[in-house]
């Protein structure tokens, strides 16, 4: 992802680190910390260059993302919103609780995605990226079915219209 902070005050400032298995770092941006509630935190960040996605098609340069981090959960959640505010889709990662330092995000991406779009019908990415890479890093008996259980409540969610999923969240 190539985003990149606004105009926020640089003390709210983080980097986030998404990372394979391995530890090995995969992408990285900066956002700005919007909000923290118990094991919530909330950041906003902007795509800095326009983007051409395979399954998003072209994501505009300003486009705001909105990403859902909580520190006890296997999953996270980017909202996405176009620069005129509207919502666009949401994208999520299945992935182990991130870490936050107070300057620094990282947490370990799982492969499986969930593509969300705004009337909440959604489709399930990378099962097979998923597989490939339990064998190749050898993920823990544990580790996958937490990945497993953690897909099931990412689609409760949707399908209930949970936070942030929520009528209130998408407008």
């Amino acid at each position: 992802m190539s985003e990149t902070r606004g105009a926020e005050s640089v003390e709210n400032v983080v980097e986030i680190r998404s990372c394979k298995y391995d530890g090995r770092i995969t992408r990285r941006w900066e956002a700005s910390l919007a909000s923290r509630a118990g094991a919530l935190l909330v950041f906003d960040a902007v795509f800095n260059e326009e983007i051409q996605h395979p399954l998003l098609g072209t994501i505009a340069r300003g486009t705001l993302s909105t990403e859902y981090f909580w520190t006890n959960r296997w999953y996270s959640i980017f909202r996405f919103s176009e620069p005129a505010g509207t919502l666009r889709n949401f994208y999520c990662n299945v992935n182990m609780p991130p870490v936050f330092d107070g300057r620094v995000l990282t947490y370990v991406d799982l492969d499986i995605d969930v593509l969300v779009a705004p009337d909440l019908s959604f489709q399930i990415l990378d099962l097979d990226e998923f597989d490939a890479n339990a064998a190749r890093y050898g993920y823990a008996d544990d580790v996958r079915a937490r990945t497993r259980q953690s897909l099931d409540a990412l689609i409760a969610l949707i399908n209930e219209h949970e936070f942030p999923f929520d009528e209130q969240s998408r407008s």
